[in-house]
């Protein structure tokens, strides 16, 4: 049973957004002004230096267009290891894992003789190449888990029994279908994970009218009555001083949670809460790989989890430039799941005790999936990491009635996305006053979040239309120099040679596209690929909204409440 120290430790403070206390509203607007400024100040620079000063210009454009290559073969090696992560990820049986951790050292030996069984089959018997490397595949495979069973033997007594672990799994709903959310929870149901050891939480909206709100529920409670160990509905009415958001309606969910497994006297870490968005669609063996992750890590606590996300539900149905636009999504995710530093996004997971301790989500701020992440960071002084699930979870693209409502939801979309930069200045406010935080980790956190942000609003603008500006606005002398002579051609090479990751990338994408469904014809797929020379295009569609996010926070028009996405699938 949880004790009485959640009370004092549900005390810790995460700086408020919206304070009252002058000297802190001081600080915070100055840091909330940083990101927009940068932003503006490299597209008005680069503006006036290609009048005023057009040499200096076209050398920084030059020397950004070689950072930029650097940069697209990094992403791109990067996003390779994490496909063949995933796809790795893929073939393992996380249920089986998760069984047999319970007997660690007999679970080695039989790796082991596996493994040397296999190793005599490849010596002994012809086969053709590719049974063979098959073979050869799941003995490295046998080999790499038993080596990663030895680590856990150091640790054994630390681990967890997966028999006492619930997963406690959020549906926030504010005028979906039922429809939407059934195929999610039918998703859940058909996990590898004992399905009476799993919650279904399905936080609706007072603000929803009845006349969907209460047909919903009745409709899914009836679909699932029965399957899980418990299905949940939870009602949350906007109270003073919170936003229309997803933060606020998880934290009434979560708090309500946590009266119920009082009243069972089920400790809290015990309880993976999974915070997902209602069209998630997860793996069969996600919540296994989960279960097994945190039973094993000695450090559960510090910990999110955290799958790939794939908008893969209505992918074929939606348009090209939604399409390039969530799968580029993807990649970047496949990418910043390599990272050291990455944050939670979108649909994932956290211990319940954790949730408990740092006091839920802020209920003023809309980007709840990475501040969630922030304030867990500060509640453990810079020791808090996000560990990797290497499982997909599938999504919906934007996709609306019209083809124009279509990208307008997908701008709205990208610039909620973006908006997540109002983080920063709670987060700058949390960890520079900290002194268990090491300076150099203050230091990576800061310089990452600004130039992830500044590069999101500006690299699309410069790569495609400021580069060129000194060519039209340097004047004659200028134009006249062997510097504006070679621009254009040193330009083309290097974005030519850039090519190369997107080639790649286009490539991973059609081994990672859906099943084409039946209601379209081989033609579809051939349109799939000439999306992508929609790509300069695509980046505008991500740079724009990002640089109206950190506008509206730069001037202080912030959002009033949360942005829901509007769900459409073809019938």
């Amino acid at each position: 049973m949880p004790d009485k120290k959640y009370d004092k430790e549900e005390l810790f403070q995460f700086p408020n957004p919206k304070t009252t206390d002058k000297r802190e509203r001081r600080i915070q607007r100055a840091l909330e002004i940083i990101p927009g400024t940068l932003s503006w100040s490299v597209v008005s620079g680069i503006l006036l230096a290609s009048w005023l000063a057009p040499l200096a210009a076209a050398t920084f454009v030059i020397i950004y267009d070689i950072y930029w290559l650097f940069l697209t073969a990094y992403v791109t090696f990067f996003s390779v290891l994490s496909y063949r992560g995933l796809k790795r990820g893929m073939r393992i049986n996380w249920w089986e894992r998760l069984v047999r951790s319970r007997d660690l050292t007999r679970y080695r030996q039989e790796l082991f003789d596996r493994a040397a069984f296999l190793r005599r089959v490849l010596r002994e018997e012809k086969m053709p190449f590719r049974q063979k490397m098959i073979v050869r595949r799941e003995r490295q495979e046998l080999i790499r888990h038993s080596q990663e069973i030895t680590e856990l033997l150091e640790h054994e007594e630390e681990i967890m029994d997966h028999q006492e672990i619930i997963h406690a799994v959020l549906l926030p709903t504010v005028g979906e279908g039922a429809d939407i959310i059934e195929q999610a929870i039918r998703s859940i149901a058909e996990s590898t994970f004992p399905k009476s050891q799993m919650i279904i939480i399905l936080a609706t909206e007072e603000r929803e009218p009845e006349e969907t709100r209460l047909p919903k529920i009745e409709i899914l409670r009836k679909k699932f009555d029965g399957i899980f160990r418990d299905f949940l509905v939870t009602t949350h009415e906007v109270a003073p001083g919170e936003l229309k958001c997803k933060a606020s309606n998880a934290g009434y969910a979560a708090k309500k949670l946590r009266i119920y497994l009082d009243e069972r006297n089920i400790p809290y870490d015990r309880v993976i809460f999974s915070n997902f968005d209602c069209d998630t669609v997860a793996h069969p063996e996600y919540f296994s790989a989960l279960a097994y992750a945190y039973v094993t890590d000695p450090d559960r606590l510090r910990r999110a989890y955290q799958p790939l996300p794939m908008y893969h539900n209505n992918l074929w149905d939606t348009n090209a430039l939604v399409r390039v636009t969530v799968t580029g999504s993807s990649f970047w995710h496949m990418y910043q799941g390599t990272r050291r530093e990455m944050v939670t996004f979108s649909s994932h997971s956290e211990p319940f005790d954790t949730l408990v301790r740092v006091g839920y989500w802020p209920v003023n701020m809309i980007s709840e999936d990475s501040v969630i992440y922030w304030k867990a960071f500060s509640y453990f002084h810079g020791d808090y990491k996000v560990r990797l699930i290497p499982l997909p979870v599938s999504l919906d693209a934007v996709l609306a009635d019209t083809y124009m409502k279509t990208l307008g939801n997908a701008y709205k979309q990208n610039r909620r996305w973006a908006y997540g930069i109002e983080n920063f200045p709670v987060m700058m406010r949390a960890l520079w006053p900290d002194k268990q935080v090491p300076l150099s980790k203050k230091l990576r956190v800061t310089e990452e979040t600004l130039e992830g942000h500044m590069s999101w609003a500006t690299a699309p603008l410069i790569l495609s239309f400021l580069g060129w500006l000194p060519l039209f606005l340097g004047g004659t002398v200028f134009n006249e120099s062997v510097l504006a002579h070679n621009l254009p051609v040193v330009t083309r090479v290097l974005m030519t040679l850039s090519m190369g990751g997107l080639v790649t990338l286009v490539f991973l994408s059609f081994l990672m596209l859906p099943k084409r469904p039946k209601r379209y014809s081989r033609w579809k797929t051939v349109f799939m690929f000439a999306q992508w020379f929609l790509a300069p295009f695509v980046s505008l569609l991500m740079a724009i909204p990002a640089l109206d996010a950190q506008t509206r926070i730069l001037r202080g028009k912030y959002f009033g409440e949360f942005w829901v996405t509007e769900k459409v699938r073809r019938k």
